[in-house]
C-alpha cells in the first residue's frame, strides 16, 4: 500500500508541473514514471536490487530496510552515513521539486499571453523544470540508488536534454534575436554560483 501511495503522489507532482502534451513529452514523462515505479517498488516492496547483489555478486549486504541506502554499505560508511546520505538526497529532491514549481508558476502566470517568459526563476536558468528533474532524480540517487533507476537515469538526462534544444530551436524561430540573447545571457539548466540562492529563496 506505501508503494502505491508514494507513486500516486510523485505522479500527481509529475503530471501537474510538467503537463505534457506531445507524444515525445507524454514518452519523456513515461520515463519517468518508470524510474518513480522502480524506485517505490524497491524502496517499500521486494528490493531487487539487494537480491541481485546478494545473490549473483556475492556482496554481503542485510536485508533490512536501511541496507537500502546502499552507498553507506557499499563503500562501509556504516548506518550513521546512511541517515547523512537520505538528508543529502532528499535536499536535492527537494530542491528539485521547488525549481520545477516555480518553472510552472511563471509559464502560468503568463498562460494567456504570447511571449517569451523570462522573469522569476526563467532570469537565471531557461529550462527550470527539466534542471528541477536532473536535481530530483540525482537526490533519489544519492538516498536510494537501485539497477533500473541507475539504469534509467542517463536515458532521462539525454531526452530531456534533446527536447530542450529542440524547444530552443522552435523558440528562436519564434522571438528570432530577443531568444537569441537571451540564451547569451542566461545558463541552460544549472545557474551561475551567485544566483542559487535567489532560486532556492522563498521568492523570486
Amino acid at each position: 500500500p506505501l508503494t502505491i501511495i508514494m507513486v500516486v503522489i510523485a505522479s500527481w507532482i509529475i503530471y501537474k508541473y510538467l503537463v505534457p502534451k506531445s507524444f515525445k513529452e507524454w514518452r519523456n514523462v513515461g520515463l519517468i514514471q518508470a524510474f518513480v515505479i522502480a524506485l517505490y517498488a524497491e524502496m517499500y516492496g521486494f528490493p531487487l536490487t539487494l537480491y541481485i547483489l546478494t545473490s549473483f555478486l556475492g556482496i554481503d549486504i542485510p536485508w533490512l530496510h536501511i541496507s537500502g541506502h546502499l552507498w553507506s554499505y557499499l563503500f562501509g560508511w556504516g548506518e550513521a552515513m546512511a541517515m547523512v546520505e537520505m538528508l543529502i538526497g532528499y535536499a536535492f529532491v527537494f530542491a528539485g521539486i521547488s525549481v520545477i514549481m516555480q518553472g510552472w508558476r511563471e509559464i502560468y502566470r503568463v498562460r494567456d499571453e504570447q511571449r517569451l517568459v523570462t522573469s522569476g526563476i526563467y532570469r537565471y536558468i531557461r529550462h527550470p523544470q527539466y534542471a528541477g528533474i536532473y536535481l530530483a532524480i540525482f537526490g533519489q540517487l544519492v538516498h536510494w540508488p537501485t539497477i533500473p533507476t541507475l539504469a534509467l537515469s542517463p536515458v532521462i538526462v539525454l531526452v530531456y536534454y534533446r527536447l530542450a534544444r529542440r524547444e530552443e530551436r522552435e523558440l528562436l524561430l519564434r522571438f528570432g534575436d530577443g531568444y537569441r540573447a537571451y540564451m547569451e545571457k542566461t545558463p541552460m539548466f544549472f545557474p551561475a554560483w551567485r544566483d542559487l540562492s535567489r532560486i532556492l529563496g522563498p521568492e523570486q
